[in-house]
């Protein structure tokens, strides 16, 4: 593996910790900025659970990358938020569905509302030059993530999804 690529200046380890530092930052402070009571890890499924579902906790499981038994736990904190329902999986007597309710699906758009107007705060500043690299940068990251992801990569409905 080299360290830096050809015609580029910058070394990968040290292109990747750069990277890696602000997407964790970025992540964190919009956390704070859309005051979400259920943290990244409810949080998450949720979201998952809105695009995708209905689905089982193993699918679920399967698609946050968490073992079964956590997916089992995640849902009933979502249930007792009142942001989750199961319902019995018609295909399968033995498994359920979860799906987002109403309550789940206004949650995550008051989190995406608010997080969505920080991020436009902040690009209100930036000349046209910096709002195209970062729309390019954004794809990038984009791809780079959906290509080390077989789920994503496995399933259309994640690609290109905003």
């Amino acid at each position: 593996m080299r360290t830096t690529p050809p015609g580029s200046t910058i070394p990968t380890a040290e292109l990747a910790a750069h990277l890696r530092i602000t997407i964790a930052r970025a992540a964190r402070r919009l956390r704070q900025e859309s005051g979400g009571d259920l943290g990244p890890t409810l949080g998450a499924a949720l979201a998952t659970v809105e695009r995708f579902g209905p689905i089982t906790p193993s699918q679920l499981a399967e698609r946050e990358r968490i073992r079964r038994p956590s997916a089992t736990r995640i849902v009933a904190k979502l249930e007792q938020h009142g942001y989750l329902e199961r319902h019995a999986d018609p295909a399968d007597g033995r498994s359920c569905l979860v799906r987002a309710t109403d309550a789940g699906v206004a949650h995550l758009a008051e989190v995406r509302s608010r997080r969505t107007a920080f991020l436009a705060r902040r690009l209100d500043g930036l000349g046209a030059d910096d709002r195209e690299t970062l729309e390019r940068a954004a794809t990038i990251l984009e791809q780079l993530l959906e290509a080390a992801d077989p789920v994503a990569a496995a399933d259309p409905a994640t690609s290109g999804a905003r």
